[in-house]
């Protein structure tokens, strides 16, 4: 049974990761009303399909273990020694996959931008990317020991100072150099907010170089390896999955029409950022600690308790202020947008719904269960998508939104009773 002490624990997590978020929700609204000036409807589907590239990319070069590290760091709070062992595992690997990958994005930056943007001029922005990729990968990996570490205060320090990088440098170069100048924004503040980490991390008794680089540990970097699968089939499923549904809506309803998609995606996300995050944050660390069925059983009910009812308010909060949230923090221009709230908002919801269920999955390694689904119900977002907007057009992309996360609630239950039973 939960605690009083369990549920301040995650009350405490939220509340710290709160300061953390509301910080990058204003940050992120003030950047999106920059950008829907400046970029318009149809520079925002560019700036889609780029942080998508971005986030393929970035993930491949880390080896995608920093769920891994958290995890592990977590299960191993009680052994140093263990855990230094996992950080010079993923350090390694993270090092050696960022070099590669950055020579390789720099040498094919003009084919990257055709692919993603439809434009070779401009490639430098994969240019800029490549230059920096090594401290974007360095800068999530240090921020994947904390997580685990459960140092919330720096946690919050340093993504707040992301969420400060990202609206000074995007913004300045926006208003400078129109879509050119946020593209680059985009491709390096994470990699400036490394600075602030690294200074954060400095300053605790287990931080040191040395920690981070060395031989690697052959039955660590085979665990972290599980996470890999998991998080190289999210960073690749979902990130594809968006960009075909923005290629098929720009070649069937107009570019503008994709944008209108990614500017709901956009505000979705940064309304949903508290409960998504303190899954993050509170939920995989927690989860991989638990041992018992009975354990794993309550955690999720005290969740549904806490996460569930903030998802829900901030649902209906956003729908009662769509005309308000339009014209405020985007422009006239994205009014088109507002036939999109009601399903995408009941797709929020059940999103964050199934996710309380996924991240059981990434914290007890369930890693074929994770991988299968998130294949399988990318491709039924993108189908159902061709089918609906078809049919109904624009308002089509976010009824397959909520259909699919509805079929995905349900599944992603079955299978985790199953587990939970058997285990």
């Amino acid at each position: 049974m939960p605690t009083a002490a369990d549920d301040l624990t995650l009350i405490k997590t939220s509340l710290l990761n709160a300061i953390a978020v509301g910080v990058k929700m204003l940050t992120l609204l003030g950047l999106n009303k920059i950008l829907a000036v400046y970029v318009g409807p149809a520079g925002y589907a560019a700036l889609g399909q780029f942080q998508n590239a971005m986030q393929m990319i970035s993930t491949l070069a880390s080896g995608a273990i920093n769920t891994g590290v958290t995890k592990y760091t977590a299960e191993y709070h009680e052994d140093e020694a263990q855990q230094r062992a996992v950080w010079k595992t993923a350090g390694t690997i993270a090092l050696v996959g960022s070099v590669l990958l950055s020579l390789l994005v720099f040498v094919f930056r003009a084919e990257l931008a055709h692919w993603f943007l439809s434009d070779v001029n401009l490639a430098p922005v994969f240019g800029w990317f490549a230059a920096t990729l090594v401290l974007f990968v360095f800068n999530t990996l240090l921020l994947a020991i904390l997580n685990g570490k459960k140092d919330i205060q720096r946690y919050v320090v340093a993504n707040i100072a992301g969420s400060v990088f990202s609206l000074l440098v995007t913004s300045a170069m926006v208003v400078q150099w129109g879509l050119l100048g946020a593209l680059v924004g985009f491709a390096v503040y994470q990699s400036l907010a490394f600075f602030v980490t690294l200074a954060l991390c400095v300053k605790t008794p287990w931080f040191r170089l040395s920690h981070l680089f060395g031989r690697m540990d052959k039955m660590l970097a085979k665990n972290l390896a599980k996470y890999t699968a998991m998080a190289l089939t999210t960073a690749a499923a979902a990130p594809l999955c968006h960009i075909l549904i923005r290629n098929h809506l720009g070649h069937n309803l107009g570019w503008e029409a994709a944008g209108y998609w990614e500017a709901m995606w956009r505000l979705s996300a940064a309304y949903l950022m508290l409960a998504s995050t303190t899954l993050s944050v509170y939920y995989l660390p927690r989860l991989s600690e638990l041992k018992t069925s009975a354990e794993i059983r309550q955690e999720i009910i005290q969740g549904y308790r806490i996460i569930l009812p903030v998802a829900i308010v901030s649902a209906l909060i956003v729908y009662l202020l769509r005309h308000f949230i339009i014209e405020t923090l985007f422009s006239l221009a994205f009014l088109p947008m507002e036939s999109l709230f009601v399903w995408q908002l009941v797709g929020d919801v059940l999103k964050i719904a199934a996710w309380l269920f996924a991240f059981v999955m990434l914290g007890k390694s369930m890693t074929v269960t994770y991988i299968v689904t998130e294949i399988s119900f990318s491709i039924g977002f993108y189908f159902l998508v061709t089918i609906l907007v078809g049919r109904l057009g624009l308002v089509g992309v976010s009824i397959a939104y909520a259909i699919n996360y509805l079929i995905y609630l349900l599944v992603v239950a079955i299978l985790l009773n199953k587990f939970i039973k058997n285990n």
